[in-house]
């Protein structure tokens, strides 16, 4: 399971907050029982885009071969 200070993606956008399918992601709270976490979007250039609260449905982890891909905003 998922836990705090993975690198993990979305499944799903997420247009309340301008987030999109495959956005790159770090669990910065876990849960107990994993069912939810607090996870900061960071930009290129390190600056946090977002911090919200997710479920467990709309994420992924990350493989280790992943390659970022850049999107229009």
């Amino acid at each position: 399971m998922f836990k705090e200070l993975d690198c993990i993606a979305l499944t799903a956008d997420i247009p309340a907050d301008g987030l999109k399918e495959a956005d790159a992601v770090t669990i910065v709270h876990a849960y107990p029982g994993g069912s939810a976490f607090i996870v900061e979007f960071q930009t290129l250039d390190g600056n946090t885009a977002a911090i919200i609260e997710v479920s467990s449905s709309p994420i992924r982890p990350v493989s280790d071969n992943a390659i970022l891909r850049m999107h229009a905003r």
